[in-house]
């Protein structure tokens, strides 16, 4: 069987080749990045009656927005135990009820521009692998219910079949307020809407430099220059050597997702009851969902760095699949692709300026709900908006030591992980 490295969601949502226009000379906002966050940053600009140009080196989406699993999870590394360590009691809990109001946030941006991307509220469970997990993760609902009031449903060991079709677990958490949605429909929406309401997108127009200039920013392209009165930098995990010190700041990590071929339509609805999506507790997180036509199953995760070629890594995740759903054994891969995931020092995702340009970065894998959603406090910041306040604005996070673009540690980071999952998985 031929595997397609082409996202599975391309073939319904095709990524849009677009004219090339003149790039003005000046603009309100110029903004780096055309994916969730760039285009939710310009509709909100936009409609707001200010003047956007977004440039991306590459065709609008291509890289994580269209390429990722379409969970609406919007999760937080951190614990909240370990983020009041570190940020303190009421910060912390300010981070976990923003996360709730962002998920809530995407579904009214989907609603309010009419953007037909298969959202599905269908929930999401989240599996226990041990006794020990499982308890962990019990006292975290209960810390969270007591300090926010957001409940999640504690799933216990008799309760699994009604949230998923594996006895691989010994239990787990199940929210309500997660769903699934077609990544790639979500982008086209997001641009129609930004360009409608009189954004500029400029794509396969990679930024050069930006320098500050008379009290502006000069945008240095490929394909020309503007001036700009601010500047919002919206590339994540794809950002390059055109801002060296993002790059000593953020740590793009890849991750793999394989997609089965299609299977019996009973037999997903046993797998993944409801079309619920599923993850795990783990440290080389991965994550499974159904498909928008309910007719094959998808799983991403980082993609191990002593896997290295292609093939070897495909097998990878099709026996991590198998090893969750042996229903599986036997089951073809049809497409399978990989994309960056972006972390910082901080560890969340993150607002901030730097020598007066804005940045919404970092969403540490869970872009399909931060993305937007900083993208759209970054722009109402700009706007004066007292909306425009989030918990996650801070200052630029810390460079990593010896890091100039190029991961070289993250090998070993994985190795790591991988050694703790497998010494807990033996507890």
């Amino acid at each position: 069987m031929t595997i397609s490295q082409m996202p599975y969601w391309w073939e319904d949502a095709p990524l849009m080749a677009l004219p090339k226009t003149d790039i003005s000379p000046a603009c309100d906002v110029a903004i780096v990045g055309a994916g969730f966050t760039g285009l939710s940053a310009a509709l909100t600009l936009s409609k707001a009656g200010k003047s956007v140009q977004v440039f991306d080196k590459d065709v609008v989406g291509a890289a994580a927005s269209s390429r990722n699993g379409g969970i609406t999870s919007g999760s937080l590394r951190p614990s909240l135990a370990s983020a009041v360590a570190r940020f303190g009691e009421e910060r912390a809990c300010a981070m976990f009820v923003e996360a709730k109001q962002a998920r809530l946030g995407l579904r009214e941006l989907i609603d309010a521009h009419g953007i037909d991307c298969d959202y599905d509220l269908s929930g999401m469970f989240t599996g226990a692998l041990t006794v020990s997990d499982f308890n962990a993760m019990k006292s975290e609902a209960q810390l969270l219910f007591n300090k926010t009031g957001i409940e999640t449903q504690i799933v216990t060991q008799d309760m699994l079949p009604d949230h998923v079709g594996s006895n691989k677990y010994v239990g787990g958490l199940s929210n309500s307020a997660i769903g699934t949605i077609h990544p790639a429909k979500l982008v086209s929406g997001l641009y129609k809407a930004a360009t409608k309401a009189g954004a500029v997108i400029h794509a396969e127009t990679a930024v050069l430099n930006v320098k500050q200039h008379a009290g502006s920013f000069q945008v240095e392209t490929e394909h020309g220059h503007c001036q700009a009165t601010n500047v919002i930098v919206a590339t994540n995990g794809y950002g390059d050597d055109s801002d060296k010190w993002l790059r000593r700041r953020l740590v793009p990590v890849k991750s793999r997702i394989v997609v089965t071929e299609e299977l019996s339509p009973n037999l997903v609805a046993s797998l993944m009851p409801n079309g619920r999506g599923m993850g795990e507790r783990k440290k080389l997180y991965r994550y499974f969902r159904p498909t928008p036509d309910g007719k094959r199953i998808l799983m991403g995760g980082r993609e191990p760095p002593w896997v290295n070629n292609l093939d070897r890594s495909i097998e990878h995740g099709r026996r991590a699949l198998i090893s969750i759903f042996p229903q599986l054994e036997g089951v073809g891969i049809t497409h399978s692709w990989s994309g960056n995931v972006a972390f910082s020092r901080s560890d969340i995702p993150q607002f901030f300026s730097h020598e007066g340009i804005h940045y919404a970065v970092g969403f540490c894998g869970s872009g399909t709900v931060w993305a937007p959603w900083l993208g759209n406090k970054v722009a109402l910041k700009i706007l004066g908006d007292p909306d425009g306040t989030t918990s996650f604005e801070s200052d630029p996070p810390p460079n990593v030591p010896l890091y100039r673009g190029k991961p070289w540690f993250i090998p070993a980071m994985i190795a790591g992980y991988g050694l703790q999952d497998w010494i807990n998985s033996r507890r």
